[in-house]
């Protein structure tokens, strides 16, 4: 009972600091006069995807690379059958033509470079490295794109989404951003930990592998405060952020996540993930192209079938 309660304690405090991490940032930034666009595209983009990152370079330094490993491919996994499979039910989703020209490639190439530098069973200080400063690029790229190459209405998109975050009047001094963040931080760690040594301890108990747990409980934990927004967006109109925050989180957490994690330690990758979870990965990448292109609308039908997949999944790594 009390490693369940970790695991639950653990997720509550990830989504608190995630949250205080990303309005202080967001603060910040706009007293700073950075554009809207440009916020929403970089500063909540790895804000959201902080959870993540605390729970891999947690899981590594506590030698449970299992679960530093599988909660980013895991991440990846759900964030498209069940984000993209379940806000459609609630409303079809559109998707921008930015998205499908140019992030879905980068998320897929992504993708496919984790694979081939996890097939030795190992990610290195090195192979961080390179991870990365492709994140670098892909920000700086991202950066341009929402101040001069998509169209006006995608800038308005982007900004959109740092309007989601707004800076509440009593926050009128720096210090208060600045302890925003601060909090943030601390309470991300301390969730963490938690939410890692609780998963950790069930899956001994069951006798579940750390690898399963990792791309289930723990996956899923860090992607529900996703889910959650993408929700409350589809039901005040707004699902149309929804594809376009997946395919950014899912660059952000191959990129950024495994790439911090590998550079703080290496990463020892399960054969399993290279076999079969990978696969997996990139399958589902792929397959999220032509439900894209469809009309630019990913329809209830759509989302319908990619939770199915995301169901069969799930079950199919408890009984293998």
């Amino acid at each position: 009972m009390l490693d369940i309660f970790a695991v639950i304690a653990g997720l509550v405090i990830l989504t608190l600091g995630g949250e205080a991490l990303v309005r202080g940032a967001t603060s910040i930034a706009r007293r700073m006069n950075i554009a809207p666009a440009i916020i929403g595209a970089t500063v909540v983009a790895a804000g959201t995807s902080m959870p993540e990152l605390m729970v891999s370079v947690s899981a590594a330094l506590q030698g449970s690379s299992d679960v530093a490993m599988s909660n980013v491919v895991g991440s990846n996994i759900y964030n498209i059958v069940l984000i993209l499979g379940i806000t459609p039910l609630i409303l079809p989703l559109a998707v921008q033509g930015v998205t499908i020209r140019l992030q879905w490639p980068v998320m897929l190439l992504a993708a496919a470079w984790l694979h081939m530098l996890a097939r030795d069973g190992l990610l290195d200080r090195l192979e961080g490295g390179f991870l990365l400063l492709g994140l670098v690029v892909f920000v700086a790229w991202t950066v341009r794109l929402a101040r001069d190459v998509a169209p006006e209405h995608e800038k308005q998109t982007y900004g959109s989404v740092a309007e989601r975050v707004p800076m509440a009047e009593t926050m009128r001094h720096w210090v208060l951003s600045i302890g925003g963040i601060v909090l943030g931080v601390a309470l991300l760690v301390l969730g963490a930990k938690l939410l890692v040594d609780g998963a950790v301890n069930i899956a001994g108990d069951m006798g579940i592998s750390e690898r399963v747990i990792g791309l289930t409980v723990v996956a899923v934990g860090t992607c529900l405060p996703e889910l959650a927004t993408s929700i409350i967006a589809a039901l005040h109109g707004r699902a149309d952020l929804a594809v376009a925050n997946v395919v950014g989180s899912n660059i952000f957490n191959v990129l950024g996540i495994l790439g911090a994690t590998a550079l703080t330690h290496p990463v020892g990758v399960n054969k399993s993930t290279i076999t079969v979870d990978n696969w997996w990965m990139l399958a589902l990448s792929l397959l999220l192209f032509p439900l894209m292109k469809s009309g630019k609308v990913i329809s209830r039908a759509e989302g319908g079938f990619l939770l199915v997949l995301g169901v069969a999944w799930t079950v199919w790594l408890f009984l293998a």
